[in-house]
């Protein structure tokens, strides 16, 4: 295993971010940024052996500042959405930033992605990784409380990758945390994600409104574009849907321990991604916003459908849906989340 630091570059306040690059024996190599816990790039080999990166990205420093797609970052305090941009917990409502017609989303205007975490790093003979840490005041967007969250990035000798959250608070408030990373097995810029097949470990949905607020009712999903029981080509039927999928599916495993969500598998490069969690839900979104104006690491252009997501998660707009997993952490406990991606090449 290995393990290396160097610059990113500075943000306005000419704090410095860094970049650090973990690499196991195999290749698969991982360039994460303490600033918003990016992960950079990606390279995984495909069934000949050949490396490329499967993950979209951003050519210069100053777009990665940015990030307007949520490429790859933490985002929080909650991810997804909250309807209204309000909430209440013991009888009191809380309303925080609304960055989006009328809703939050993702943390709001300034959330995870856009902060700096402090960072250390670890290795040994099997595992190599980064620990972030970030404190979240309170007030921050909104949100209640003092916040003390903790990331860990881990690769290891199995192409695996960790990702584990934990959270602290001194004040009643809501936390949901993911990773928002996007995928393309072909590698980045290789064109729409349409062949990709896609096997989801879930029997049902969550029903939305025009702005994809949950209703707080849950939908089979047999029958529906939105039947991944069996490994089905993403582009099958995404036609059928508004702009693409960008839907919260509910996960069987339930029990909070570490479980096989979903496996995505690109029969042209034979790479696949095995996603396991302790999440109850994973929201599927096939980027349908790219539209062509963005010019990726290598100078290609991103296109709708030519990445997609897999966030694993509590279900969007928890705290105002009382029959929804609870999102809710107060003084005393503790935040735990934890996902694994496992890449083979078959």
């Amino acid at each position: 295993m290995k393990i290396s630091k160097e610059h990113f570059g500075f943000l306005p306040d000419t704090r410095e971010a860094f970049l650090f690059t973990l690499e196991n024996v195999n290749g698969v190599t991982m360039q994460i940024s303490n600033y918003g816990g990016t992960i950079i790039s990606l390279m995984v080999p495909d069934k000949n052996g050949k490396l490329a990166d499967v993950v979209p990205g951003l050519p210069t420093w100053q777009e990665w500042l940015e990030n307007p797609h949520y490429y790859n970052c933490i985002v929080g305090r909650v991810c997804n959405r909250i309807g209204g941009a309000t909430f209440s917990i013991d009888g009191i409502e809380y309303k925080v930033s609304a960055n989006q017609d009328g809703y939050q989303l993702h943390g709001g205007f300034n959330g995870f992605q856009h902060k700096l975490w402090e960072a250390n790093i670890f290795k040994n003979k099997n595992e190599a990784g980064i620990e972030l840490h970030y404190l979240s005041i309170a007030g921050e967007e909104g949100f209640p409380g003092n916040l003390q969250v903790k990331a860990t990035y881990s690769l290891n000798t199995k192409n695996e990758i960790k990702i584990d959250f934990s959270a602290i608070t001194d004040q009643v408030t809501p936390v949901n945390l993911t990773n928002h990373a996007y995928f393309n097995l072909g590698g980045e810029g290789s064109g729409t994600i349409y062949k990709t097949q896609l096997m989801i470990c879930a029997d049902s949905y969550t029903l939305t409104d025009s702005n994809s607020i949950p209703t707080g009712e849950l939908s089979p999903v047999a029958g529906t574009p939105f039947d991944f029981r069996e490994p089905q080509e993403i582009g099958a039927r995404i036609n059928q849907l508004y702009k693409g999928y960008d839907n919260n599916f509910v996960l069987r495993n339930q029990s909070g321990n570490l479980a096989l969500a979903a496996r995505a598998y690109d029969p042209q490069s034979g790479r696949m991604l095995e996603l396991f969690t302790t999440e109850p839900g994973v929201q599927l979104y096939t980027s349908n916003w790219f539209d062509g104006k963005v010019k990726g690491k290598f100078d290609k252009v991103y296109e709708n459908h030519t990445a997609f997501c897999l966030e694993t998660q509590h279900y969007p707009d928890s705290m105002n849906q009382p029959e929804f997993p609870d999102v809710i952490l107060r003084p005393g406990e503790e935040y735990h989340s934890t996902t694994v991606w496992k890449f083979s090449a078959h």
